[in-house]
């Protein structure tokens, strides 16, 4: 999301200012539309915000919007860099940042009244973006700066801006004839309603909560009961014990409750989100989406909606896509078959008498793990506390790229949990980092990075405000909020797309930050994962809450010895959502019925039947959600094959993994760059070489191919 200020030619200054008169006068009474002001270049007024405010600004937003693309549309001076491609890259800076607003609120706020609001302006602001890739009169001079010999004189930069702008408006269908724009603009409009009421389908879900009893919880450490009673606390059920229905709290009950049935009763509710048949089920919905995005593709001329999704990825094609995840599925269940039997072994030695379930799955890998490793993670718990570990990534980012943060109290914040830190570099501001970790009440599950602002220097530096977002269990007062090594490790993640944005140093904000393809994306945050284990974060950071201890170094022996274990897990579990997700948009114009799908497919690939997909299709919020991850949950392996050789650069280096002259061409050859450089030129740049396979393999503990 970038937030610019509006460019125009001289000769359209004076038809700007008079069109703008409307806009102004909406500003007046809405602080939606108001600049953002004070320190760091501005910032936003989250403390005026009310939902009523939000329709009213996102039209006025809008409206501004399209006639700031229409003097640019109908400037009579011949098409040019400056007065087309920089124009529109100044144009819409009031919606960018009423969007910002909205965006955090949708996500992190969400209340009835604003979902009603949610379902009136998604179709609006669909049409809103068909209204500017349809118009032709601005496509027409898009495609003649694109096509013009002048174009060699711009700089790589801008020559990169002007293929982004010319690729984007074809590929949504700016040279169709008028019937198919048509279609295609009623295709986005329905969509966009759908999306919403998918996403509002599944929080209603995750809002939702399994009640246990104090029976149900025996045997659990007691920072996952005090959390659980902490959480019906808050919902006024003093005295009970609940799991909200979010992977933050499933997961750790899952590994540690030896209760069997509460965990079946958990695990059900959990993989059964979006699947009730109920008022919230989402497989009609899944398959609406799933016709209409086919019917675009056709129109657009592609054969399938994951050809045009992965068109301008790394990946470029579905085939490849699916090549590396067959590549890397087949030892995957493999692993799988292998650590299901060390399972069922300890099963019947207990005398358990039962198979090993999915319910089963995380609280047996767990004494595997401690009767192979020794190691027992609840050991590690106690170490792992949010506000040290915090800490830690601070540390790391300065070691690796110089960033200094220091809190800025007094910004205007969205809710009391949300905290803002200045980041700087050698005394020089780079933006602001804010941090809203816990979760709520109308809050989405999961944890996610947005940018409030990006960073650029197109008509004056800019620096960028990002964020963080979690949904950890907030303690008692006074309680630290110890989390688990997964966890942190998505800490870290997370935090990995912040820095990718406070690195950013390009010019023009389309370029900047986050904002490269979506197989790319994921590769600078998982590449961050790989400081949490470091010594030197373990040793500062990693500190007992209750005696300051460092974590022991056997502990972290233990760590490091056991980390491929599980790996056969993590990686079918994941790679089953990103092969479904793929599958089913390569099933072209056919009516699927997602829950058989889901089943066939599975069964076809060999799915152990002790896992189920990371996130099964009804709930599959990823790629359903909105275009996405769509065709494109692959990204992730992607990118882990790009951080896999990258970490190797580290390992290789004297120094390590704080190696100074490694982490000088991750920020001037990676970090740094955004979109402004092809993604493939920017590894390449890095690493001396393209990509291979083969370190992917060794970090997760398969069999490497030969010459890998």
């Amino acid at each position: 999301m970038h937030r610019r200020t509006f460019l125009a030619s001289a000769a359209a200054t004076g038809a700007v200012a008079s069109l703008n008169t409307s806009f102004a006068m909406a500003a007046i009474d809405n602080p939606l539309l108001a600049p953002w002001t004070g320190p760091h270049g501005g910032v936003p007024a989250f403390d005026k915000v009310t939902v009523d405010a939000f329709k009213p600004a996102l039209e006025a937003a809008m409206a501004e919007n399209l006639r700031e693309i229409d003097v640019i549309a109908a400037n009579p001076a011949a098409p040019t860099f400056d007065n087309t491609i920089a124009a529109l890259e100044g144009a819409g800076r009031s919606l960018d940042d009423v969007q910002t607003y909205y965006g955090v609120w949708t996500g992190t706020m969400s209340t009835p009244e604003l979902r009603t609001v949610e379902k009136e302006m998604g179709p609006k602001l669909a049409a809103f973006r068909d209204k500017i890739t349809q118009n032709e009169a601005l496509f027409k001079r898009i495609e003649a700066v694109y096509a013009s010999p002048a174009k060699a004189k711009l700089t790589p930069e801008q020559q990169r801006v002007t293929w982004i702008h010319y690729t984007n408006f074809v590929r949504a269908g700016a040279k169709l004839d008028a019937p198919s724009k048509v279609r295609v603009a009623a295709i986005n409009g329905e969509l966009s309603s759908l999306y919403t009421r998918f996403s509002q389908n599944l929080l209603a879900d995750e809002s939702t909560f399994i009640a246990l009893s104090a029976d149900d919880m025996a045997g659990l450490p007691d920072s996952l009961k005090a959390a659980a009673a902490a959480g019906a606390e808050q919902r006024k059920l003093a005295g009970q014990f609940i799991i909200v229905n979010t992977r933050s709290s499933v997961d750790p009950f899952l590994t540690y409750s030896p209760q069997r049935a509460a965990r079946e009763k958990v695990w059900r509710a959990f993989v059964n989100r979006g699947d009730n048949g109920d008022a919230h089920d989402n497989n009609a919905i899944i398959s609406q989406i799933l016709k209409l995005r086919v019917e675009r593709a056709k129109l657009l001329g592609y054969p399938t909606h994951a050809h045009w999704r992965l068109e301008n990825a790394m990946a470029k094609t579905p085939d490849r896509a699916m090549a590396l995840m067959e590549a890397v599925w087949t030892p995957a269940i493999a692993q799988v078959a292998t650590d299901v039997a060390a399972m069922q072994a300890i099963i019947d030695a207990e005398k358990g008498g039962f198979p090993l379930q999915p319910w089963d799955y995380r609280y047996y890998a767990e004494k595997v793990r401690k009767a192979k490793y020794d190691l027992d993670m609840n050991e590690v718990k106690p170490y792992m506390q949010l506000e040290k570990l915090r800490e830690g990534m601070f540390w790391s980012a300065g070691q690796l790229y110089g960033f200094e943060f220091k809190p800025a109290p007094g910004l205007p914040v969205y809710h009391p949990d949300v905290r803002v830190w200045e980041v700087t570099r050698a005394g020089q501001p780079v933006g602001l980092w804010y941090f809203d970790p816990f979760a709520r009440e109308g809050k989405r599950s999961g944890a996610w990075m947005n940018a409030y602002r990006g960073q650029e220097r197109f008509q004056k530096p800019i620096t960028t405000i990002v964020s963080n977002n979690s949904n950890f269990i907030k303690t008692a007062p006074g309680e630290p909020v110890l989390i688990s090594w997964d966890d942190a490790n998505t800490l870290f993640h997370e935090f990995g797309h912040a820095i990718h944005g406070l690195n950013s140093d390009v010019t023009y904000p389309t370029v900047a930050g986050t904002a490269v393809a979506r197989d790319y994306v994921e590769f600078p945050s998982q590449l961050n994962e790989h400081w949490l284990s470091t010594p030197q974060v373990l040793g500062r950071f990693a500190v007992h809450y209750k005696t300051g201890a460092p974590i022991p170094q056997a502990l972290v022996d233990k760590i490091k010895l056991a980390s491929t274990f599980n790996q056969g897990f993590d990686t079918t579990e994941y790679l089953a959502s990103a092969l479904i997700d793929m599958k089913l948009h390569l099933a072209g114009d056919v009516a699927i019925d997602p829950d058989a799908f889901e089943r066939e497919q599975l069964a076809k690939l060999n799915m152990p039947p002790q896992i189920v997909m990371r996130h099964r299709t009804p709930q599959f919020g990823h790629v359903f959600s909105s275009d996405g991850y769509s065709a494109g949950y692959y990204s992730y392996l992607w990118a882990d094959t790009l951080t896999a050789d990258a970490a190797e650069a580290f390992q290789e280096a004297p120094g390590g993994f704080y190696d100074k002259a490694v982490a000088k061409r991750l920020h001037d050859d990676i970090m740094s760059k955004g979109n402004s450089i092809d993604p493939a030129d920017q590894f390449r740049a890095f690493r001396g070489r393209d990509v291979k396979i083969g370190a992917l393999m060794r970090d997760r503990g398969f069999p490497v191919p030969p010459g890998a």
